[in-house]
């Protein structure tokens, strides 16, 4: 499953809808495409605790522990939800 231009795009436009919104964007770091939260992402709370590393601090790594990640489609969903 490799990543076309056109989900890079859309992964950076939702990054900045999602600053806007005061949440953090954050991919899951897995690298297997056979393990269960690959491709997968998390909006977190653009906290002080959860800019740390570009990674969106331990909020990420506790959503991707209990199976939270979303697609695009989903993450789209729920920003479009999220009032600016």
């Amino acid at each position: 499953m490799t990543e076309t231009q056109s989900d890079k795009v859309r992964e950076n436009r939702l990054r900045r809808m999602a600053a806007r919104r005061g949440y953090i964007l954050v991919k899951t770091r897995r690298r297997d495409p056979l393990a269960l939260d690959y491709g997968l992402y998390v909006l977190v709370d653009d906290s002080r605790g959860n800019r740390v590393g570009r990674r969106g601090g331990q909020a990420a790594i506790s959503a991707f522990a209990n199976g939270e990640g979303m697609t695009l489609d989903e993450v789209e969903a729920t920003l479009d939800g999220i009032s600016e």
